[in-house]
């Protein structure tokens, strides 16, 4: 999938060498745009920021009953995002995390300003037009915000092709 910025604005990304930023829900639709991520910034010779957001309004036990603690949350969510940067440092790749709480797409976009940002990697969960329009989509709200690139990347399979989803080209 291509997603198109704004001309201005790719004059100016073009112009960046800065990092990658992956916006990860740690879950399996970012499985593929973390592998992304990890051989753009391999090949782009620039660090990986993994970015992560803990939406504390959206942490709900089981049942939907209680809240989780956010502390226990964030903890279980380094240990994730850990095992995701020994893989990216086992390519060669400086990577670097910033777990953030707040809405998840504003948490991608305020880190890829702050990073001054080349692109920004993120997955996509599929999911169908009313489902988006009740809950919303964090990869539409990214690309509707933000200064960069931004790369959607659909969950791939074992066996599918490996999709075009550079941006901006």
């Amino acid at each position: 999938m291509t997603i198109t910025v704004p001309t201005e604005t790719r004059a100016v990304a073009r112009a960046r060498i800065g990092p990658v930023v992956l916006g990860t829900d740690l879950g399996p639709a970012s499985t593929t745009a973390e592998t992304d991520a990890i051989a753009a910034a391999h090949d782009g010779a620039v660090p990986l920021v993994v970015v992560h957001a803990i939406d504390p309004g959206r942490l709900r036990l089981p049942g939907d009953r209680f809240p989780q603690r956010f502390d226990q949350v964030r903890t279980t969510r380094e240990g994730l995002v850990a095992r995701l940067v020994e893989r990216a440092r086992a390519v060669g790749v400086d990577a670097r995390v910033l777990i953030w709480d707040g809405d998840p797409a504003t948490c991608i976009v305020d880190a890829a300003r702050a990073e001054n940002a080349s692109r920004i990697v993120i997955g996509t969960h599929g999911r169908g037009l009313l489902v988006r329009v009740i809950s919303g989509s964090v990869s539409a709200a990214v690309v509707a915000t933000a200064d960069c690139p931004v790369d959607i990347v659909p969950t791939r399979t074992v066996g599918d092709p490996p999709t075009d989803t550079t941006a901006c080209d």
